[in-house]
């Protein structure tokens, strides 16, 4: 045995696959990259769940779980510049301004904010202002009212009905038998004499 007789064992090898020999070779006109396009060029890969930029699968689905944002505190928006349609000295309140369509909406809550200027001496009750309209009211000899939202009273949990516990069997006592050669103990206090009545003097 020499250096040159070995051999590698049989299939643990194999001749690299030539490209681009013609469709005789074996691997086909294209070498089995398909038609022209992305995957036919070289160093193209695509990530797994890319459709070609439409909306992927995974995110069409609908999702199921819990989020936050159900929870939130949402605000219908009233610029200040708004406020300028009531009187001066006027009390604008929440159904004020929807009186008027300047708070639409199906939300609970009013936020008034900074944008534009005021020319009117208002007091302003809503839930929130912003810290910009609340210093152009002010600025004006208005006041800032805030509404505090109305507390749900939680539902009370009804307790379950107390589960009667089984009353313990009365242990009944039994007697020992005497055991033979022994008179069984009797009782003392039975054989006592009844105590004398006192006597009359």
């Amino acid at each position: 045995m020499r250096l040159h007789d070995l051999k590698p064992r049989p299939g643990s090898r194999h001749r690299r696959k030539r490209l681009g020999q013609g469709e005789s070779s074996g691997h086909g006109k294209t070498s089995g990259r398909g038609g022209k396009g992305q995957t036919a060029r070289s160093g193209s890969s695509i990530r797994i769940g890319f459709e070609g930029g439409q909306m992927p699968l995974i995110r069409r689905m609908p999702k199921r779980g819990f989020n936050n944002i159900a929870f939130g505190t949402r605000y219908i928006p009233v610029n200040l510049d708004a406020l300028n349609k009531f009187e001066d000295g006027a009390a604008v309140d929440e159904s004020a301004l929807r009186s008027l369509g300047l708070a639409r909406g199906t939300g609970k809550y009013i936020k008034i904010l900074g944008t534009g200027e005021l020319t009117r001496k208002l007091t302003v009750k809503v839930h929130a202002f912003s810290a910009s309209a609340r210093t152009k009211i002010e600025k004006l000899g208005g006041v800032c009212q805030l509404v505090s939202p109305p507390v749900e009273a939680a539902p009370k949990a009804k307790k379950a009905p107390k589960a009667e516990k089984p009353q313990a069997e009365k242990a009944v006592k039994v007697e020992k038998a005497p055991k033979a050669g022994k008179t069984p103990k009797t009782d003392k206090s039975a054989e006592k004499p009844a105590a004398k009545p006192d006597k009359a003097e």
